[in-house]
C-alpha cells in the first residue's frame, strides 16, 4: 500500500515523496485509516516498524484540515532523545504543511527554557514532550492546553518503566473534559499498561504488530566471554570490519559506558560514550556526530535503545547481556532497520547465560555460539539449562580459564588462572556484508 492510497493532503504528500516515503509499513497500513476515522487506538509493535510515522501523518492531515488557534497535539514521550527526534520527523513530515511544533524536556540551559516557555505561549499546534518538564510547565501556568484534539502516548511501556505512571495522571488531570482522540504506542504490552490503557481510552482499535521478534535483516551472534575479555574482543571485532561504518555498544551502566570508550580510543576511529551524565546540548552534539559518520563507535546505556533513530548501522554489540530480555530486542533493532541488513553480537558470561536463555526463550531460537578468537583465549563453557546466579558468591581472580564460582568461606582462596585455548584458524566467509575472521564452534551449543 501506498501513502497516496489514504487520500492524506497533497501538501503532505509533497512532504513524504520529498523525503523519499512512498510504501507504508504494517503498523502505518493498519493505523492511519482508524487514525483518520478518529478512533482511539493502541497499538504493539517492535521499534523500527515506523510507528511514529503512524500516528504524526494523520495527525498532520487533520490539523492541516480543520485550522484552530493553540495546541492540537500533545506526545509524551520518556526521554529527551526521543522527543528531540519525533519533533524532527513532524518538521520533516510537515515540511510543506503551515503546521508549528516544539519539543518540550529538561536539562537544558536558561535559553532553552525560555526559547520553550515563548514557543508554548505562542501556540504550538504540536507539542512533544517529557512528564517532568510538561507537569513544570502546566503548574507555572505556561501551557495552555484547552484546544487541544490529540493525546498521543509514545513507547509507554518504557515510562511506566521509568516511573511516570504518576506524572501522566497528573498530566491528564489538566487536559479539557470535551472529548479528544487519545492514542498509545508500545512495545510491549504488560498489565500495567492494559490498566493505564483502560483509563484513558475509549473503545480503543488494538494492533498487534511483530511483538518481541528481532527485525529478519539481523545477524545473532554470541561470544562467550569472561568480563577481562570484553574489550580486547570489542576491539578485534571492530578491527576486523573495517568497512562498517556505524557501531553501537550498549552497556549496562552510565559508569560504564565512559570508561569502555576510553578503553577503545585510537587513532584509526572516533569512539564517544552518551549517557545521562552529559547536559543536553552535549548529548545532541555526540549524536549529531554519530549520525553523520564522524564518531564510527558509540557507547550507550538502554536509555538508548530506543530513543534514537539513526539509519545504517552497520552493528549493535552488546557488551553486557541486558537484565530485561525485551530489552535486547530492541537493542539489536537499533541495526538491520527498513528492511536493510545488519549484525548484532552479544558477549555472554558466566553470570548472563541465565538471562540469555531467557532472551533465546523470548525470540524463539537459538543464537549461535561462536569460538572465541586465540588471541582472547577461551571462554566459559555454554549452559543451556543454567542456574539463577546467586549473589554473594565469590569469584577466583585469573584470566582466559573457567573459573568455578562457589560460596564464600575461608578455604575458597579463589580459582587459578589459565586454561586451554582454542585452535584458531584464519577462516573468511560472507555474513552480513563483512569478511568474518572467526571460526564457529560446532560442538558447543
Amino acid at each position: 500500500m501506498t501513502f497516496d492510497d489514504f487520500k492524506l493532503n497533497e501538501q503532505l504528500l509533497d512532504g513524504l515523496y520529498y523525503m523519499g516515503f512512498k510504501n507504508a509499513t504494517p503498523i502505518q497500513e493498519q493505523a492511519i485509516p482508524q487514525i483518520l476515522e478518529g478512533r482511539d487506538l493502541i497499538g504493539t509493535a517492535q521499534t523500527g516498524t515506523g510507528k511514529t510515522a503512524a500516528f504524526v501523518l494523520p495527525i498532520l492531515h487533520k490539523i492541516a484540515s480543520e485550522q484552530k488557534d493553540g495546541i492540537r497535539t500533545l506526545v509524551i514521550v520518556p526521554t529527551r532523545e526521543l522527543a528531540v527526534q519525533i519533533e524532527q520527523q513532524v518538521q520533516g513530515f510537515s515540511y510543506y504543511v503551515d503546521v508549528t511544533s516544539i519539543a518540550i524536556y529538561g536539562g537544558g540551559d536558561s535559553a532553552t527554557f525560555t526559547e520553550q516557555s515563548r514557543a508554548l505561549k505562542r501556540g504550538a499546534e504540536i507539542v512533544v514532550a517529557t512528564p517532568g518538564k510538561l507537569i513544570s510547565l502546566l503548574n507555572m501556568g505556561d501551557v495552555n492546553l484547552s484546544n487541544l484534539d490529540y493525546l498521543i502516548l509514545d513507547e509507554a511501556d518504557r515510562m511506566l518503566d521509568m516511573g511516570f505512571y504518576d506524572d501522566i495522571q497528573k498530566i491528564i488531570s489538566f487536559l479539557p473534559e470535551k472529548k479528544r482522540q487519545t492514542l498509545m504506542f508500545s512495545a510491549t504490552m504488560p498489565p500495567k499498561i492494559n490498566k493505564l490503557a483502560k483509563s484513558i481510552l475509549s473503545d480503543p482499535f488494538e494492533i498487534r504488530i511483530a511483538i518481541s521478534k528481532p527485525a529478519a535483516g539481523v545477524t545473532q551472534e554470541v561470544y562467550l566471554t569472561y568480563d577481562t575479555q570484553k574489550t580486547p574482543l570489542t576491539k578485534l571485532i571492530i578491527d576486523s570490519k573495517p568497512e562498517y561504518k556505524s557501531i553501537l555498544i550498549f552497556t549496562s551502566t552510565r559508569k560504564k559506558v565512559f570508561e569502555i570508550a576510553k578503553q577503545l580510543r585510537n587513532k584509526a576511529y572516533k569512539v564517544e560514550g552518551i549517557s545521562s551524565d552529559l547536559d543536553q546540548r552535549e548529548r545532541e552534539n555526540v549524536l549529531m556526530r554519530f549520525r553523520s559518520r564522524e564518531t564510527k563507535v558509540l557507547v550507550a546505556t538502554d536509555v538508548l535503545s530506543r530513543g534514537i533513530d539513526i539509519k545504517d548501522i552497520n552493528l549493535v554489540i552488546n557488551y553486557d547481556v541486558p537484565g530485561d530480555a525485551e530489552d535486547y530486542v530492541h537493542r539489536i533493532g537499533r541495526t538491520a532497520r527498513a528492511e536493510t541488513k545488519g549484525e548484532a553480537i552479544t558477549f555472554v558470561n558466566e553470570d548472563d547465560m541465565y538471562r540469555f536463555v531467557r532472551i533465546e526463550r523470548l525470540i524463539e531460537r537459538e543464537v549461535p555460539k561462536l569460538d572465541n578468537p586465540k588471541e582472547i583465549g577461551e571462554g566459559p563453557k555454554y549452559s543451556s539449562n543454567p542456574s539463577r546466579p546467586q549473589k554473594g558468591g565469590f569469584k577466583g581472580k585469573g584470566g582466559g580459564g573457567n573459573r568455578n564460582r562457589k560460596p564464600f568461606n575461608k578455604n575458597n582462596k579463589g580459582g587459578k588462572s589459565g586454561g586451554n585455548k582454542s585452535n584458531y584458524k584464519g577462516k573468511k566467509g560472507n555474513n552480513s556484508g563483512g569478511n568474518r575472521n572467526f571460526k564457529k564452534k560446532t560442538d558447543n551449543k
